[in-house]
C-alpha cells in the first residue's frame, strides 16, 4: 500500500512484482490505517463496536432473533453477541416450559390437562415422535409471551403458535395458528384408510366367456358357483329369413325330385314370424312359419 489518493477516498497499492498500482476503494479504518493514524483507528472501532448496546441485544434476542442473526445485522462478532443474550436464551427455555403446563382455553373454560399433556397425546395419534419435537418463545411488540412447537413430520417442517399468559395454577395458553388449533383438537384427526385389495374370487364380477358357455352347454359348473343347468349355446350369427328360392338337401341316394314349397302360414296381422330354436343354433335357412 503506497498511500492515500489525491481524491481522499482511495488508496494506491502497487504490485511488487510488476510495480503496477492500482486504486481500491476505502472507508474511514482503511483510511485512517493509511494514514498511520492507530489513534483514529481505535476510535472507529469503538464506535462500531457500541452501534448496537446490550440492552439492544437483548431486546431483539427476546423478540426471537438469534444469535446470528443479531451478530450479522450489527456488524459484530457472535462471541461479543453472546456475553449479553446468554441469560435473555435462558428466560426464553424457561417460559417455554412454564408453557407446557399451561392450560388451553376452551369454550367452556380452562382445560383440565396442560398443554404439553394435549400435544403428546396429539402426536401419538398421528404416529410422531414428540421427544424430537422442540419448544421456544418470545416475547412479542405487544408485550405477550408466544409460545412455539417446532417438529418434523416426513420431510416437512412444521410449526404451531400459542399466546402463553402466566398466572395461577400454571397460566393459559391460546391457539395462534391453524396447526396449534389442530393439536388441541383430539377429534381433529381422522387416521387414514388403508388401501385393500381385491379379492377376484370374490369381488370380482366374473365376466361370461365363450369357454364357459361351452361349459354350461355341457353340463359343468364353472367358477362362479352357478348350479349345473344344460344351456344351449348361442352364436353370434344373424337370424336367417325364410327364403322363398332356397330348396332343402336332397338324399344322395334318392332321384331328384322337384317339390313343391309348402305354403307359408300367414302370421296373425301385426305379429312377426319367430324363427324356430332350431334354426337359431344351427344356423338353417327355415321353411316353416
Amino acid at each position: 500500500m503506497v498511500g492515500l489518493h489525491e481524491d481522499g477516498k482511495s488508496i494506491v497499492c502497487e504490485d511488487p512484482a510488476s510495480r503496477t498500482r492500482f486504486l481500491l476503494p476505502a472507508d474511514e479504518r482503511l483510511r485512517a490505517a493509511a494514514r498511520g493514524d492507530i489513534t483514529r483507528l481505535g476510535q472507529i472501532e469503538i464506535e462500531l463496536e457500541s452501534q448496537m448496546r446490550p440492552r439492544e441485544i437483548q431486546a431483539r434476542i427476546r423478540a426471537g432473533e438469534s444469535v446470528e442473526q443479531v451478530a450479522s445485522s450489527a456488524g459484530v462478532t457472535v462471541q461479543r453477541v453472546e456475553r449479553f443474550a446468554y441469560p435473555v436464551l435462558l428466560e426464553r427455555s424457561r417460559t417455554a416450559e412454564l408453557a407446557q403446563r399451561a392450560h388451553p382455553v376452551r369454550e367452556d373454560g380452562p382445560d383440565v390437562q396442560t398443554l404439553g399433556e394435549v400435544v403428546a397425546h396429539s402426536f401419538g395419534q398421528r404416529g410422531h415422535d414428540y421427544s424430537q419435537a422442540t419448544w421456544d418463545s418470545w416475547r412479542g411488540d405487544d408485550g405477550k409471551w408466544v409460545v412455539v412447537l417446532s417438529w418434523k413430520a416426513g420431510r416437512s417442517d412444521n410449526r404451531a403458535h400459542w399466546s402463553f399468559a402466566p398466572g395461577a395454577h400454571g397460566g393459559t395458553v391460546q391457539a395462534l395458528d391453524e396447526n396449534a388449533e389442530v393439536l388441541l383438537n383430539p377429534n381433529a384427526y381422522r387416521a387414514p384408510r388403508t388401501v385393500r385389495a381385491l379379492d377376484p374370487g370374490k369381488d370380482a364380477v366374473v365376466q361370461p366367456t365363450l369357454d364357459s358357455v361351452d361349459a354350461f352347454s355341457a353340463g359343468k359348473s364353472t367358477s362362479n358357483g352357478v348350479p349345473d343347468e344344460p344351456v344351449a349355446k348361442v352364436i353370434d350369427a344373424p337370424i336367417a329369413e325364410p327364403d322363398e328360392e332356397a330348396e332343402p338337401p336332397l338324399p344322395a341316394d334318392e332321384p331328384e325330385e322337384v317339390a313343391e314349397p309348402a305354403p307359408r302360414a300367414k302370421g296373425k296381422k301385426n305379429h312377426p314370424i319367430v324363427p324356430s330354436w332350431e334354426d337359431v343354433l344351427l344356423g338353417v335357412r327355415s321353411q316353416r312359419g
